[in-house]
């Protein structure tokens, strides 16, 4: 598709949009739908995504439109509660020209859509996204059924900092529900939460759904979890913070070809389950200072285990800080870096797997250009935030990119979606670690009447490893245009 014809539809899509979100604006947000005791509630998604992969021979330029509709029915009593939900993903007009040979592989998400689909450029279904019943108590509370979670979301601190520190830079980063994909993950499990005072303790034993990029997801994909957490809360005067201890344990005996640095014929014969224990935690800080407030971001995690046939000894951790200066007030800017660091391997031929394992997270929370994720990276980044009125939040990312070791591969992927497919890919790295330069800009407005606007722009400046695999002009863009309406 011509570069004229996917831009055109992009303005156009990104016009009617604003256009629906002016006639919204004046409007009053509508009361809940009850029927007998019985609440009516759901969403909409829709976005245009236009991508421009790095340079290979298949189509490396292309745009597609995806729609997530949810609709739900809930009812809520004293000592308990129930949700039966339903998601109806439609993808339209996906590549089918956009998976070259290895290394090059798939050309961005688009035609991930497309083989998870059998194939087609136009697909849709209908499954149940949560379906639960939680028993509660007074400081209590069990859920069982399908559900979604995601690790680190255990507490919604009261303070605004630490809340958007934790929303953006704590949550999913080991357990998500791929919110970014047009048809997302649940879990089949029980849940289990005990809150007193400033602490928290959760458990979690499921399976995750399958969906991600499959648009069937009734089905499971034999990946189990189990999770526990402990949080603190720690509140004195106009300090505020926040510490969480975790284990998470994950098994995966599907006999899939796993991703790893190994050659092909060695990881074929190896059928060995994956068992992998991770255990870490965070630590999160919200500081007065003389001229604003000051946040601070610790997180870090260690894995043992087994990986097939190999020995589980990997790392990964982030440090981060962040100032919200008391000056120019009509645009409240707040201004974030940090660093983040996950283990590679160095020796495809010992019996050590070092790659960290990013077990089954949310990807693009902390790769909003997902052409990379948390395995064998380093992450130097600065952010800038602007937040003129209470309704729009302008936000732009520089981040310098490399591998964490020169001996592992670019990985890419959130984890296992579908009983054949392993879910996370690895590409060459080249025997380089000067991976890319990522710029990155996006827009957030919250109309009323339940409906939000998002747009996003990010450009990245490929390095030696992906000019290895993408020869000539090895930058790639993704643009997309996003409206969300709650009801």
């Amino acid at each position: 598709m011509k570069l004229e014809t996917c831009l055109k539809r992009f303005l156009i899509t990104t016009l009617f949009i604003l256009s629906c979100g002016a006639y919204v604006r004046a409007q009053s947000d509508p009361a809940p739908l009850e029927i007998g005791g019985v609440t009516f509630s759901g969403s909409v998604r829709e976005r245009y995504e236009v991508w421009d992969w790095f340079p290979a021979k298949g189509q490396d330029f292309y745009s597609y439109s995806g729609t997530l509709m949810r609709f739900a029915l809930s009812q809520k009593r004293q000592n308990f509660d129930w949700t039966v939900e339903f998601a109806v993903p439609v993808l339209l007009g996906l590549p089918d020209r956009a998976v070259d040979p290895a290394p090059q592989g798939q050309l961005g998400l688009g035609p991930a859509y497309y083989v998870a689909n059998n194939k087609n450029q136009y697909a849709a279904f209908i499954f149940p996204k949560q379906a639960f019943v939680r028993l509660k108590g007074d400081h209590a509370s069990l859920r069982f059924g399908r559900f979604e979670f995601t690790d680190g979301s255990e507490v919604k601190p009261a303070n605004a900092t630490l809340a958007s520190v934790k929303n953006d830079r704590i949550a999913q980063r080991l357990i998500g529900t791929f919110g970014y994909s047009d048809v997302m993950r649940s879990f089949d499990g029980a849940h289990y939460v005990y809150a007193s005072g400033p602490w928290n303790l959760t458990a979690v034993g499921a399976i995750p759904t399958r969906g991600v990029f499959q648009v069937d997801g009734w089905g499971w994909v034999n990946t189990p979890i189990a999770y526990v957490s402990v949080t603190r809360e720690l509140d004195k005067g106009d300090v505020h913070a926040e510490w969480r201890a975790f284990g998470l344990f994950y098994h995966d005996d599907r006999g899939v070809l796993k991703t790893d640095n190994r050659p092909t014929p060695v990881r074929s014969l190896d059928l060995q389950p994956i068992d992998i224990g991770t255990y870490g935690g965070h630590f999160i800080a919200a500081l007065p200072a003389p001229a604003g407030t000051i946040d601070l971001v610790g997180w870090g995690a260690l894995q043992s285990g087994k990986w097939g046939a190999l020995t589980q000894r990997s790392a990964a951790g982030a440090a981060e800080a962040g100032f919200q200066p008391h000056i120019l007030p009509s645009v409240r800017p707040w201004i974030r870096g940090g660093y983040f660091y996950s283990s590679g391997d160095g020796n495809p031929a010992d019996d050590t797997h070092g790659t960290f394992f990013a077990v089954l997270p949310t990807p693009r929370v902390y790769a909003r250009f997902p052409f990379f994720n948390e395995m064998n990276n380093r992450d130097l980044f600065a952010e800038l935030m602007l937040r003129p009125g209470k309704n729009l939040v302008l936000r732009t990312d520089v981040h310098g990119l490399w591998l964490a070791n020169n001996h592992d591969l670019w990985y890419t992927g959130g984890g296992a979606y579908q009983p054949w497919t392993f879910g996370f890919s690895g590409r060459p790295s080249g025997g380089s670690t000067a991976f890319a330069n990522l710029y990155d800009m996006s827009a957030d407005y919250k109309f009323t009447h339940g409906v939000t606007l998002g747009l996003y722009f990010g450009y990245a400046q490929g390095r030696s490893v992906i000019e290895k695999i993408y020869p000539g002009n090895s930058n790639g863009l993704l643009g997309f245009t996003e409206v969300n309406y709650r009801f």
